[in-house]
């Protein structure tokens, strides 16, 4: 590493941010420390949850810090006497300003959108649900309010009709990593000139919920699919579909894949209504019909629609 080489404090918690961390470790950036959440009791067996990062940061001999109040007085100077030159946060808690105003360069976050737009906890899902044909990540340095603050640089990808939420993680996650080593370097050379967030340009990103997961079969078939899309394969749409089998006995089915069917119309059905054909799987929407390939039954395994037709005889989802 140059003698451009910085002290550096990494906060961030899931797999997203494991990929920029990895990558400045092997640039040879001195990580002086790590910050991620504490430990979670999780799952039938009460077992403590490390996060992504923590993983990471301990089998590389990373000193990690879980504060469980960002603004205590104990973590705060146990920060300061680090005396780190950066401070690089990625899909973590919002800092106090005690906290990222502390190291002498800063402190930067990767985003992932192309900010102003999608602002918010999930950026990545509302892209694709909302039907975008892109969208890229943002390095920018923090202020006030939240993902606001001036933009250092700013790269792009394509979201293609067929990518998931997942495909576009995925993406991003590699070239944000790319772009954080390199906002570093920029940083260290003293090569920034950031730009204020264009203005009437916002996209909120809000937290997702079970609700917002849930189909409406009343919706045009584009805009389902895309909500499919935007949730798969975690946290997943899902919806409800009565057995003809058991008319008036409901469940409740994760649905990870569906195709669109063009301008083929449903005829009379309400929106809702299955329609099966050679072992496939049709449902009436708003403007035709949607198919669905790929979903789970509450305590099955995802499975295609074939396999679901040969177990179950849905009547209507609602």
């Amino acid at each position: 590493m140059s003698e451009n080489k910085l002290k550096i404090v990494f906060f961030g918690t899931p797999e997203f941010a494991v990929a920029s961390l990895d990558r400045l470790m092997k640039d040879g950036q001195d990580i002086a420390a790590v910050v991620t959440m504490p430990d979670k009791i999780a799952g039938r067996g009460h077992k403590l949850i490390q996060s992504d990062v923590k993983r990471y940061a301990v089998e590389n001999g990373l000193r990690v810090l879980q504060p469980e109040k960002l603004k205590s007085p104990d973590f705060v100077e146990e920060l300061r006497a680090i005396n780190a030159d950066l401070f690089i946060v990625i899909a973590f808690r919002m800092l106090p300003e005690v906290v990222w105003s502390m190291p002498r360069l800063g402190t930067f976050n990767l985003h992932a959108s192309l900010l102003p737009k999608y602002r918010g906890a999930a950026p990545i899902n509302w892209a694709v649900i909302n039907g975008e044909t892109e969208t890229g990540v943002t390095t920018f340095f923090l202020k006030h309010e939240i993902d606001t603050g001036d933009i250092i640089e700013q790269r792009t990808i394509a979201i293609l009709p067929e990518d998931n939420v997942g495909d576009v993680h995925d993406k991003l996650m590699t070239l944000g990593a790319d772009m954080v080593a390199h906002t570093v370097m920029d940083i260290a050379a003293g090569n920034v000139t950031p730009q204020p967030q264009p203005e009437g340009e916002f996209i909120p990103a809000p937290k997702i919920f079970k609700d917002t997961c849930r189909i409406a079969w009343d919706r045009p078939a584009t805009e389902i699919h895309n909500l499919v899309r935007g949730l798969s394969p975690y946290p997943a749409a899902w919806s409800t579909f009565e057995d003809s089998r058991t008319l008036g006995t409901f469940a409740d089915v994760k649905i990870f894949e569906t195709a669109l069917c063009g301008d083929t119309p449903a005829g009379n059905r309400k929106p809702g209504e299955v329609i099966v054909a050679k072992d496939r799987l049709f449902v009436a929407v708003a403007d035709g019909m949607l198919e669905i390939v790929s979903l789970q039954p509450a305590g099955k395994k995802r499975m295609g629609a074939d396999a679901f037709l040969r177990g179950y005889k849905p009547e209507r989802f609602v």
